[in-house]
């Protein structure tokens, strides 16, 4: 009954303070539509930003054209990234210390959307948008990123889809290279007199992938299929404005969660063994966005947005071996355990007891959907944001497992489970949000106070059977949360200015009892120097934790947990210096080089002394898991006429994968190279080559979820960019 009355002190709130507005309209001009997909809009607007933002335009995507968000990201400080399947597929990202499973942590976006399969009731992003079709990426940290949620204590960040354009024009891009690699992605889009506007595309990926499988000629790659259509209808005389847009995408990839003991990893790291030759997932993904906009005067418009999003995934891959994890078979192997050489020999292809392997299709269905509103208000010194969300999601598992032999390095299924005996659940979630943001500019001030509500529930309900699921257990959990946030920014002259922040963290709990919201207390403080070419920023954070949460998941290497649920993990304290540099010199004769130069340091610690069953015992001052120390980018080019040259050298320190660190849980070092070239045919055509880990870097950056992980070998790649 009290969420009730407080859900409806909300609404009535939030009507009170809209009414005014709707009753004075007028005429006058609608806004761009593109400034709603987008949070902070350009790299000019995240300069005047009071906390932490950055905008990776589409000519920056365009200098390597990656398809991989984890390279895309190294150009941005204050992101941490834990590299899996080396395509980006299923990336692990955090920000400023937040833990980096399934970017589980982190709000991400897809034109200002929810994107996760289901961000309140199952966060794990098991879906990621298609990193090739996107036009930029916006990243928000600090009190900037109080606008969005549930989570708030690292950030927040949004893809932005390629635009319908304001007159007739088309693009293609053909990119091929090693390991059988093709990439095709094409657009077209128009808008008419009368102002309807229509926008086409598809994007093609496919590889064989970069690793070998012992017995087998299956390849380790992917095959991704994504088509997206969009139309607007915006009449210039017309205070309304309509967008309408869907986006299908489908993918089948031979990932495995199996990776390598040490010894085979120094021996071979793109070897992959024969018992994980079955493992691969496939995928299907539905979005519908309809936005209204309606200009309600020269100071003020209302956007309204709804969203649904569908997900569903069969990922069939190794479980179990003689009903152990993995993770204890590669563990054993390291450490010369008792049953080594009998684990090593099946690893290799030596015959396993009957049925001994066992296979899990993690069959999952998700949905996420919403409708959202979004006054933007500006008047004297005040630009207005207020935002509304109700908001749905949920998980369904219906999961089943099969035991199979190995017999001369061939699976042979033995024995098929039943549909529902490996996981046969539904998670939901019905969250309710709202914030205000205001922007005041006093002169050379620039204040951001802030306020974000959340009121969520949370539902599971466990089933004994099939198809006919019989309820056997149902447990609940409800959260509500008042986040306040405060940014500063001081213009000292017309280049330098300098800012501080201090916001409310929040990270939305599971359905377990007893399992607390993630709470922390973040800071942040620097400035940022502007003059001609010149680009200096410097950024202080600290994330100070009243309770730090971690979530079991398969992905992290979970064997003692039960995959979905949360644990407290207790105080812990985040503090790191965040620095970026961009600059281009004239070297004459037309000749310039551009420098862009990322630096992130963190010290990531728990306060507390406790013992956890996902945390395992953990000792005041460890290191939390997969938060490099220190990392950076350097990115060098240079420039003549049509010509651009460029290369990029990456390094992150070695981390533990795990708080007490062992000898065999920490990663490696890395240092990686990318070079790239493009010409400028003429002014539709250009060409490009691009070559990634030059040097053939051949590293341990993972060891999750079960054994070594390399990154992504030495692959070459060229293409061309046509426009018409």
């Amino acid at each position: 009954m009290k969420k009730i009355l407080i859900k409806n002190r909300l609404l009535s709130l939030i009507t009170v303070t809209l009414a005014p507005c709707l009753v004075f309209a007028d005429h006058a001009e609608k806004a761009e539509f593109f400034e709603e997909i987008t949070i902070v809009g350009n790299k000019q607007s995240a300069q005047q930003v009071t906390g932490s933002a950055h905008v990776i335009s589409d000519d920056d995507l365009e200098i390597f054209a990656y398809t991989d968000i984890q390279r895309i990201l190294r150009s941005v400080p204050g992101v941490n990234l834990q590299v899996e399947d080396g395509y980006g597929l299923r990336p692990n990202i955090g920000i400023r210390g937040v833990p980096t499973e399934r970017s589980a942590r982190v709000v991400l976006l897809e034109d200002n959307v929810p994107v996760a399969p289901a961000p309140y009731a199952a966060s794990s992003a098991y879906y990621f948008p298609t990193m090739g079709r996107m036009y930029s990426v916006e990243v928000l940290k600090g009190p900037s990123a109080i606008t969005q949620g549930p989570n708030t204590i690292g950030g927040a960040i949004n893809f932005v889809s390629t635009p319908i354009p304001t007159s007739s024009e088309g693009n293609l891009l053909l990119d091929i290279g090693e390991d059988s690699t093709t990439r095709i992605h094409a657009n077209y889009g128009s808008v008419t007199d009368s102002g309807l506007g229509f926008m086409v595309e598809t994007h093609q990926w496919k590889s064989d992938g970069f690793q070998s499988i012992d017995n087998s000629n299956t390849d380790t790659g992917l095959d991704v299929e994504d088509y997206t259509v969009k139309l607007s209808y915006a009449p210039t005389d017309s205070r309304h404005a309509f967008e309408l847009k869907y986006q299908y995408a489908q993918q089948d990839s031979n990932q495995t969660y199996l990776g390598l003991t040490d010894v085979d990893f120094k021996a071979n790291p793109y070897r992959r063994y024969g018992v994980s030759a079955l493992d691969n997932i496939t995928t299907e993904h539905n979005q519908l966005i309809l936005r209204h906009e309606f200009t309600i005067n020269d100071s003020a418009t209302l956007t309204t947005t709804a969203y649904n999003n569908e997900h569903k995934r069969s990922w069939y891959k190794l479980q179990k071996l003689n009903g152990g994890s993995w993770g204890d078979v590669i563990e054993e192997i390291n450490v010369g355990g008792a049953n080594a050489a009998i684990y090593q020999a099946i690893l290799d292809g030596g015959d396993s007891a009957e049925g001994a392997v066992r296979l899990r299709d993690n069959n999952r269905q998700y949905y996420s959907r919403g409708v959202a509103l979004k006054l933007d208000v500006q008047t004297g010194m005040h630009d207005l944001e207020m935002g509304l969300r109700f908001h749905q999601d949920e998980e369904d598992r219906l999961q089943q497992d099969d035991n199979y032999t190995q017999t001369a390095g061939t699976l042979v299924l033995a024995s098929e489970g039943e549909l529902g005996d490996a996981g046969n659940r539904v998670a939901q979630a019905e969250a309710l949000a709202f914030y205000i943001h205001d922007t005041i500019t006093m002169g050379d001030w620039v204040l951001t106070p802030g306020i974000r509500f959340e009121d969520i529930e949370l539902t599971r309900r466990d089933f004994t059977g099939g198809n006919d699921r019989v309820l056997d257990n149902e447990r609940d959990n409800s959260v509500t949360a008042v986040l306040p946030s405060f940014g500063a920014l001081y213009q000292v002259n017309d280049s330098l200015s300098l800012l501080a922040g201090v916001h409310s963290g929040f990270g939305s709990p599971t359905s377990k009892e007893g399992t607390q919201e993630e709470e922390s207390i973040n800071y942040e403080f620097g400035g940022r120097y502007q003059s001609d070419e010149l680009s200096v920023e410097l950024i202080g954070f600290v994330n100070d934790y009243d309770n730090l949460v971690g979530e079991c998941t398969a992905s992290s290497g979970g064997s003692d947990c039960t995959i979905g649920d949360t644990f407290n993990g207790g105080a812990a304290m985040v503090k790191g210096l965040e620095f970026s540099l961009n600059n281009r010199f004239d070297l004459g004769s037309s000749v310039s080089m551009p420098i862009a130069f990322v630096y992130t340091y963190s010290d990531a610690q728990f306060d507390s002394t406790f013992d956890s069953e996902f945390f395992g015992d953990v000792e005041a001052g460890d290191d939390i898991p997969y938060i490099p120390e220190q990392q950076m980018t350097l990115t060098v080019g240079l420039e003549q006429g049509d010509v651009r040259l460029n290369a990029s050298v990456n390094y992150v320190d070695a981390v533990c994968v795990k708080a007490s660190c062992g000898a065999f849980e920490k990663t490696e070092d890395s240092t990686t190279l990318d070079l790239s070239a493009n010409y400028q045919v003429n002014s539709d055509l250009s060409v490009f080559a691009r070559l990634e880990n030059a040097t053939g870097e051949e590293s341990i950056v993972g060891r999750q979820p079960y054994g070594a992980r390399p990154n992504k070998a030495r692959t070459a790649a060229m293409g061309m960019r046509l426009s018409f």
